[in-house]
Parts: C-alpha cells; structure tokens; sequence
C-alpha cells in the first residue's frame, strides 16, 4: 500500500492490481492508533479555511464525506445516526422545546433534524468557521439544505463566547463540536459548560458530542468530574455510527429538570418524520453503558 499525504489527509493506492481505486485513511492523531479507510472515487472539493482544512469526498459506496482536518466528520450513508440522536433524545425529553441553540453543526444535519419538531420556533446557529457552511451548502444539500429555513438564523462566532450571551434563553443546548483539539477544544472545558447552565431556560437541557467510550475515555472522564457538578441531571449516551473509528460516538446529557429517558414524549416521536435510526427503545437503551463505561458514572 502506497500512502500518499496531502497535508492532513492520507490517500492511499493500494499495491494490489486488481484494485485500482483510491482510499481515504482518517487520522490516527486522536483515535489510539485505530484508523478508517475508505474507498474514494475522487475529491470533490479541498479547502484551507482559516481554521481548518475541509474536504470533501464522493466515496465508492457511502455517498459524499465531509473531512476536516483529516478526520471523518460524516458520510451520507450513516449521519442520520449521529444527528438523529444528538437531537432527538433531548428534544422529546423537553417538554416544549421552542428555542434551539446549535453551537457548531455547520453541515446542517442537526439542524435538520431539529426542524422536524413543530414546537420549535427559532434556532440559532453559532459556527466558527463560515467556510464549513458554505462548502456543505454547496455539496452537501441533503443536509445544509436545512440552513435556509426561516426558523434558523445563523452566527459565525465562537460557541464558548456566544454562549455567554443569552442567559436563560434557550429551551434546548445541542453542541455538535468536532474533536476537542482545535477550534473545538474549549467546547470540552468546564467554563464553557458553566455558561451553557446559565444561557439556559429554567427546564433546559444541553446535550454535547463527547467522544467515544473505547477511544476517549480520558476525554469523558475529566468531562463527567466537573459536569456532575453543575448539573442536577447527568447522562452518557451512545449512537452506532460505522464510519467512525470505534463504530460509535457518545454524547453527555446535562439537564435543570428532566431526567434523560423516564418521560419520552412517545406521541411526538411518531409524528417525526423520516427517521432512520431513533426510537424511544433505541432512545432508553443508548444510556445503558457496558460494565467498563459505567463505572466511570453514577447510577441515573
């Protein structure tokens, strides 16, 4: 196998004759060691913001990729797996979810998955990086498309400071961050987590990608330490996402009332819309956590 490095990207040719084709390794830099491949049919587009380097990919059998500094953010085959959970489960616990803060989530998957509830009434975008919006809204209609409707409005800040701004404004707190190096490492801070209580509503609930429990759990364990403690509900949730290094990824459920699965709105999750993945099982089971994940945590 032949690497090839483009900056943060690898693409490789593989030594074999009878396959000719083009294959995208992720970054190994945050993943212990483990790493994805994917066939590639070819780079559809590559750009060097100022913030990070995005590419996308029109891959063999997944549909389009989107790549950000090397690592796998999506393909179209399996996002709905990440979005549809980091959305919903907070979403049919709230009680009346109507304002919707999005920090990140610049490709538009979560937000389209917000929009399917008709409760809400705005959603706010804050994304640091303008150019991640642009590129999605160019090739990645099936999820950007979302960023063009009325409710949403869109800011080009920085998450950690946005949040500061509106206290006690949001119903519902969504952080669809990257990796917590970069631009996105101050999202797994315990300030930024403190702000987020205080931009919230009196029943709010804040919901954060953080990481996977087989790769990462450094990353969550220090999260849990401090987040217990500004939170009267806490909760780790997983979603199976194939293209991601591990197969899954987690996210940490931080409320000021509700408690995270006990009352799922059942009749509002039938009327959603398009599902691929999410159900109120699926909704219940995603916080039971195998014995060496769950040890880390208290019992809910």
């Amino acid at each position: 196998m032949k690497a090839v490095n483009h900056k943060d990207i690898v693409l490789s040719h593989p030594d074999s004759k009878k396959d000719t084709g083009l294959w995208f390794q992720d970054s190994i830099e945050f993943s212990h060691g483990v790493s994805l491949r994917v066939k590639i049919k070819n780079v559809i587009h590559r750009l060097q913001s100022p913030f990070q380097e995005i590419v996308v990919f029109e891959t063999e059998h997944l549909g389009r990729m989107l790549v950000i500094d090397g690592i796998t953010m999506l393909t179209e085959w399996d996002e709905h797996a990440y979005h549809e959970m980091i959305v919903h489960v907070p979403l049919l616990v709230h009680p009346k979810p109507s304002k919707v803060l999005i920090i990140g989530g610049g490709d538009g998957g979560t937000a389209r998955e917000v929009l399917k509830h008709p409760e809400v009434t705005g959603v706010h975008i804050c994304e640091i990086d303008e150019a991640v919006i642009n590129v999605c809204r160019t090739y990645l209609l099936s999820l950007a498309s979302s960023l063009d409707d009325p409710r949403v409005q869109i800011f080009y800040e920085d998450g950690a400071r946005f949040v500061t701004k509106g206290e006690g404004t949001y119903d519902v707190i969504i952080v669809d961050s990257t990796d917590p190096i970069g631009p996105g490492q101050t999202l797994f801070q315990q300030a930024f987590y403190e702000n987020m209580k205080k931009a919230l509503s009196e029943e709010g609930i804040a919901v954060t990608q953080c990481e996977s429990i087989f790769l990462h759990q450094g990353v969550i364990e220090g999260v849990f330490a401090f987040a217990r403690d500004i939170f009267p509900q806490i909760g780790y949730y997983y979603t199976l996402v194939p293209t991601y290094p591990s197969g899954m990824i987690g996210f940490f459920f931080c409320s000021l009332r509700h408690h995270p699965f006990s009352q799922i709105d059942a009749e509002r999750a039938a009327r959603l819309k398009g599902l691929k993945y999410y159900t109120p099982d699926i909704h219940r089971a995603s916080f039971s956590l195998p014995y060496f994940a769950a040890k880390y945590f208290q019992p809910l």
